[in-house]
């Protein structure tokens, strides 16, 4: 015990503790340096590329594009020359001048039953004078005093008081027709030589034909062309 504290107490002691701080601060150093060393080593290592800087990496030369061949368009064919159209023939030319003639406007003079057909091949029984004989025309039946149209457009060629039709109307067309209405009352409409249009009012349906009393109030429409009776019907659908 004594011994121990002799050695303390004397400057020995105090030689031995800086030796041992020595030897602590120089394993210090060598390890710090080894430490350092490390990243060297570590550079050195040829596979670790993510520590090579730019300036070591080599550098790479880019390849040049690939040629692409160039085909040149084909000439185009010039397309065939077409033939000229043979010259057109002469045509003679007609300078003659054209008249423009309005439609005929044909209409029914009266809107009725037709009692009495046009039959003029065959004759038809008359229950007035009691007899067979042909009939020219067609009777169409009507209420006393309704109107009567002309059938087309004319001038009216005659107003008569005929002893078996009555009160007759007889009216000149275009292109050779005629037209006649009869029956009719006593004071017609028109007057011989007036002019008329198609649809105008010419007189009434009357009882004034003594031939065909018997028939009752209607009118007797017939027609003519060249003067030869035709069906009244055929000309009202012209």
């Amino acid at each position: 015990m004594n011994r121990w504290k002799s050695i303390f107490g004397s400057a020995g002691f105090y030689a031995v503790l800086a030796l041992c701080v020595l030897a602590v601060g120089v394993g210090g150093s060598f390890a710090l340096f080894a430490g350092r060393d490390k990243p060297a080593e570590a550079e050195s290592d040829p596979q670790r590329t993510d520590l090579i800087t730019p300036a070591e990496a080599e550098p790479v030369t880019p390849e040049p594009p690939a040629l692409v061949e160039t085909i040149a368009p084909a000439e185009e064919e010039a397309p065939p020359e077409e033939e000229a159209p043979p010259p057109m023939p002469e045509v003679p030319v007609d300078d003659t001048p054209v008249t423009v003639e309005p439609p005929r406007l044909i209409v029914s003079p009266l809107n009725g039953e037709v009692v009495t057909v046009f039959s003029v091949d065959q004759l038809v029984y008359n229950e007035t004078l009691a007899d067979w004989r042909t009939h020219d025309g067609i009777d169409i039946a009507a209420v006393q005093g309704t109107t009567v149209l002309s059938a087309s457009s004319g001038t009216v060629s005659s107003v008569t008081d005929d002893p078996l039709m009555g009160t007759t109307v007889t009216i000149r067309h275009d292109g050779g027709y005629e037209t006649t209405y009869a029956n009719l009352q006593a004071r017609p409409n028109v007057e011989a030589g007036e002019t008329v249009s198609a649809g105008q009012i010419i007189g009434a349906v009357g009882r004034t034909a003594a031939a065909e009393s018997a028939q009752g109030p209607h009118l007797h429409f017939s027609v003519t062309k060249d003067g030869e009776p035709v069906d009244p019907n055929e000309y009202l659908k012209r």
